[in-house]
């Protein structure tokens, strides 16, 4: 029986001239018997338990969701090196200057898989099958598309440094990755591992990371991951819950705290880390919805009530920028059923009560940016 408090993390197989780290099987019955872990495991799970009670007070939540996977998308990628931010994320690719389209095509798959993932669950337990459809759509026509999208590698991979001479790390050989995977998958699936939910995801995050089972995109797979398993078991209803925004402020303790299990077998520092990820993430996330519903309100009761005859146009304008904050006179025109000289009169209405901002400068094609609400995410 392994326990958290006195792990043994793997061992280092010689290959030929490097040594590839072989992480122990994790699909056993576990215990622990640190007194914090438990305090911090009842403290996430009250976290985690506001949050999804506050999101099912939030009107048309669905509505707000699209906003936090952008900034989930934008994060877990600007972790990996793409730097995307979250309004140029919510624009049209045409919109997009031709030097930063490929991160914006990065951005715009993780959206495409994390949404699509979540989509699967209806019909498709987490599982191996369901993380390489979601890598085949994150590799979709950008760096990474020629290695194995979909698959897991059949080659020796690294992190860190020019070469498997120079890594920081190297993973098991890729013989190693389907049983290791198959481990995995029945660890998240079996009911009698003795662990609370948070510490069994805490404890397949560790695993999937240090298996590094693709070519390219594992980071960000690993972290998707994470909500997948949150949604499938049940533990949050509506996907508002990503810790990749906790993991990017704290980088160095994030990777860190990572190579400690490797190194020094300290897994409890790694899961009570996660769990502080969750407890701060909740509580960001509920303060998040609260300000947003503040600013709706505000917006309606104290800005738009003033457009007269406009004002029932006016919000279905103001609802739409909440799920859609940088628009022009088309869409406008699209949403509320008004001409486009209606729709541009509605806009300067919109950017004279400081709702909006026109971000181009320019005479044509105008894009008008719902600055506060981008603020609230930031």
């Amino acid at each position: 029986m392994p326990k958290i408090d006195d792990f043994h993390a793997g061992f280092y197989r010689k290959q030929l001239d490097y040594k590839a780290f072989i992480p122990e099987k994790i699909n056993a019955v576990w215990s622990w018997s640190d007194r914090e872990l438990n305090r911090l495991v009842e403290n996430a799970a009250i976290a985690i338990g506001r949050l999804d009670a506050y999101s099912h007070q939030v009107p048309n939540i669905d509505h707000f969701i699209r906003m936090y996977v952008i900034k989930e998308a934008t994060l877990s990628s600007k972790i990996e090196g793409t730097h995307t931010n979250m309004e140029e994320a919510v624009l049209r690719e045409t919109d997009i200057h031709p030097e930063r389209r490929n991160d914006w095509v990065e951005v715009n798959n993780y959206i495409d898989a994390l949404n699509g993932s979540i989509n699967r669950l209806n019909d498709l337990p987490l599982s191996s099958r369901l993380l390489k459809e979601a890598h085949q759509i994150l590799l979709r026509g950008v760096r990474g598309e020629h290695k194995l999208p979909g698959e897991f590698r059949r080659s020796q991979n690294w992190i860190g440094g020019s070469s498997l001479l120079s890594a920081v790390f190297i993973p098991p050989n890729w013989e190693e990755v389907d049983p290791l995977i198959g481990d995995m998958e029945n660890f998240l699936h079996n009911e009698e591992t003795g662990l609370t939910n948070l510490i069994k995801i805490a404890i397949a995050h560790y695993q999937f990371e240090t298996i590094h089972p693709f070519l390219d995109g594992n980071g960000r797979i690993g972290r998707l991951m994470i909500t997948l398993y949150l949604v499938e078991k049940g533990i949050i209803q509506k996907p508002v819950l990503y810790l990749s925004d906790f993991f990017e402020k704290n980088r160095d303790l994030y990777y860190q705290n990572l190579t400690q299990v490797r190194t020094q077998n300290d897994l409890l520092r790694w899961v009570k880390f996660f769990l502080i990820g969750i407890i701060e993430t909740c509580e960001s996330s509920t303060q998040t919805l609260k300000s947003i519903l503040e600013l709706k309100k505000e917006c309606e009761e104290q800005r738009i009530y003033t457009l007269g005859k406009k004002v029932n146009t006016a919000k279905l304008l103001l609802y739409f920028l909440f799920q859609q904050p940088i628009i022009d006179a088309e869409m406008v025109s699209s949403q509320t059923n008004i001409s486009l000289v209606s729709s541009y009169k509605l806009l300067d209405d919109f950017v004279r009560l400081r709702i909006l901002r026109e971000m181009t400068g320019a005479k044509r094609n105008r894009l008008f940016i719902f600055d506060e609400y981008f603020t609230l995410f930031n």
